[in-house]
């Protein structure tokens, strides 16, 4: 028998209990982060109830502000269009802009009012102005290398 051979007992036995901390530590911290996230997410949940509350209030408000003038289904009808007309332009509003659907080569710009983004209907660009001249005040820009023969960006014709 060997010296060592009695260690070998203790080497896998502190390599099993530190494995065992380990895990426990990282479980306590994923329950630590899980009891935070679910507490913020029943705050945003209890938040948006009370705002769809909110919103059934003011549009009910609205509709009897109507009904003072005109009769009851003509306020009810004009509160419908109303909210319908927010939604659809909140919902326009959440898409993200993507920029080939409204760049398209035969296009008139400004023709499709309903897929501008906020920054154009506010009067922003959608993207950063090009200056009108290269940083370093140089007027005219420096040679351009050549593309190499073997370029998988350059068409091969005849060949």
């Amino acid at each position: 028998m060997k010296p060592l051979d009695h260690l070998e007992h203790l080497d896998k036995h502190l390599v099993d209990e530190l494995a065992q901390v380990a895990r426990e530590t990282v479980r306590e911290e994923l329950r630590e982060q899980t009891r935070k996230q679910r507490r913020k997410a029943a705050l945003y949940a209890a938040s948006g109830a009370l705002a769809l509350y909110a919103g059934a209030a003011l549009a009910l408000a609205v509709g009897l502000a109507l009904a003072l003038g005109l009769p009851d289904w003509a306020a009810a009808l004009i509160t419908a269009v109303i909210l319908g007309a927010l939604a659809y332009v909140l919902r326009g509003m959440a898409r993200p802009s993507r920029p080939g659907a409204g760049h398209t080569a035969g296009a008139a710009p400004g023709g499709d009012g309903a897929r501008r983004t906020a920054a154009e209907a506010v009067g922003g660009m959608p993207y950063p102005p090009v200056p009108p001249a290269p940083p370093g005040g140089s007027a005219a820009p420096g040679p351009v290398p050549p593309r190499p023969a073997g370029d998988p960006d350059v068409p091969r014709r005849g060949m």
